[in-house]
């Protein structure tokens, strides 16, 4: 589906305060010193406020702050410290908010609603992806009747660079998020709408961003893109299907499918790159020389790519950059491979800080959502967080041996509330898995771990920073980014 959205220039006035006056003798009224200046100063033009060239989102998918603290200690024992004192790269930002995640029908939110939110202006239900919370989910028709703005077709319209980058399936609902409208964020190609629904004038989403202009797009998924009869493919209705052949074919751009192709793409035309069948590969799978994902670049190489690409552009960029795994780390109950993850998604908004301007670059780092993930049980100072909990030095006890829980066994200080590690049996738990690769066990059994309501933090620099400030709604940071640009 195409909808168009024509955006106005909003015009506010403001009432100038009138000078004091002194009375004079019965006479008139004569403005003294004081006043003049006064009045002076209240009528001269306000001072310009700075805006931005360029804008970077960076979305830790399920990164709530839980995450970000667990991560903070992982990455400075990386290095050989206790981890506490470590700080991560965008925690050095001034500015910091809070934001409320809820979707409209919802307390507890999925990425599709968040992600709409945060490039719409909008709040929205959950399970739909631009569109309006008055659209029925999986229902072709009160989609099309109820759009929302989409921040992608605004940056085009401006005449700015536009950049997607994600580790999850690149029609996954974060990065989905900035080109598409659907009914249901799971029609990601279109042999996952229903019968029922196809032919109305819903898109899927892979077809979406094909139609739609960036000059950048990187992340998984290239089985969406092509049908059975071609290499990789198998999730098109059409058997030849070459999604990103005909997206080639109308734009001149370049279509890779790993790094070393990425790398060799021409810089000044738009490049699509698919890595992976699926969502890409976990950085903890690609520890100790494992030749899993040896073929994909990292998020810091992709996001390094999509800024030497964008940064050309003279009117500027809009780049999303998604960590989309650290979502399902924490949905499979693996926290080592959630916060592999994150210190990989902190790695490229290092290169994001050190390689753009931040007189003319806004940043910002959030997160769509938490998770049911926390840090508890007393360890010591240093402790191992990916190990069992050992109790403080000088403690009444002082012992060197992990702490026990009632049932005679440790535990770990990482754990979920709910989750594929919950014990059906917890009269006889078994002692907790450890170190990167272990499922944490959970309190509550369900297939895979759940979102968590509370709210998540907003890290910001650089023009348009200072809006970053106190409780907000996600929907608020679309509009920090369209202020930013000086749009509204």
């Amino acid at each position: 589906m195409t909808l168009t959205r024509t955006f106005g220039l909003i015009l506010a006035g403001a009432a100038l305060p009138l000078g004091g006056c002194v009375y004079n003798g019965g006479q008139k009224y004569v403005p003294n010193a004081s006043d003049l200046a006064a009045q002076e100063a209240a009528t001269a033009p306000a001072a310009t406020e700075k805006k931005a060239k360029n804008v970077i989102l960076f979305i830790g998918d399920g990164m709530g702050v839980s995450t970000i603290t667990a991560a903070r200690i992982y990455a400075g024992q990386k290095r050989g410290q206790s981890g506490e004192e470590y700080v991560l790269p965008f925690e050095k930002f001034d500015n910091v908010a809070l934001v409320k995640t809820y979707n409209t029908n919802a307390q507890v939110p999925d990425s599709a609603g968040t992600a709409t939110a945060m490039h719409s202006g909008k709040k929205t239900s959950i399970g739909v992806l631009g569109v309006g919370p008055e659209a029925k989910r999986a229902d072709c028709a009160s989609a099309l009747a109820n759009p929302l703005p989409l921040l992608g077709e605004e940056v085009n319209q401006r005449g700015l660079a536009l950049g997607i980058v994600s580790t999850a399936r690149i029609t996954h609902a974060t990065p989905a998020s900035v080109y598409a409208r659907s009914a249901d964020r799971n029609w990601e190609a279109d042999n996952g709408i229903p019968e029922g629904q196809r032919g109305l004038g819903c898109d899927d989403v892979a077809t979406q961003l094909i139609d739609f202009d960036f000059q950048v797009a990187l992340g998984g998924g290239s089985t969406l893109f092509f049908g059975e009869g071609v290499e990789d493919g198998g999730r098109r209705l059409e058997a030849t299907a070459n999604l990103p052949g005909l997206w080639a074919a109308r734009t001149g751009g370049t279509f890779v499918r790993d790094k070393d192709a990425l790398a060799a793409a021409p810089t000044d035309k738009p490049v699509l790159g698919l890595f992976s069948p699926s969502h890409m590969t976990y950085m903890a799978e690609r520890m100790d020389g494992s030749e899993m994902g040896a073929s994909e670049p990292t998020l810091t190489e992709m996001t390094s790519q999509a800024i030497a690409r964008l940064r050309s552009d003279p009117d500027g960029y809009y780049l999303m950059v998604e960590s989309g795994r650290i979502d399902h780390g924490h949905h499979a109950g693996k926290a080592g491979f959630a916060l592999e993850e994150t210190v990989e998604f902190a790695n490229a908004i290092q290169y994001a800080i050190d390689n753009t301007d931040p007189e003319e670059t806004l940043i910002m780092v959030t997160a769509d959502h938490s998770h049911v993930f926390t840090i508890a049980g007393y360890p010591r100072r240093g402790n191992d967080i990916l190990g069992l909990v050992v109790p403080p030095e000088g403690d009444i006890s002082n012992p060197d041996e992990p702490t026990l829980a009632e049932d005679g066994q440790p535990y770990t200080t990482l754990g979920y509330w709910n989750g594929p590690g919950a014990l059906h049996d917890h009269s006889e738990r078994p002692a907790p898995e450890t170190g990167v690769n272990a499922q944490q066990q959970a309190a509550i059994p369900l297939r895979s771990e759940t979102h968590a309501g509370e709210d998540v933090a907003l890290y910001a620099q650089g023009p348009g920073a200072d809006k970053a400030r106190g409780v907000i709604e996600q929907n608020v940071i679309y509009n920090i980014i369209r202020g930013a640009f000086g749009w509204e």
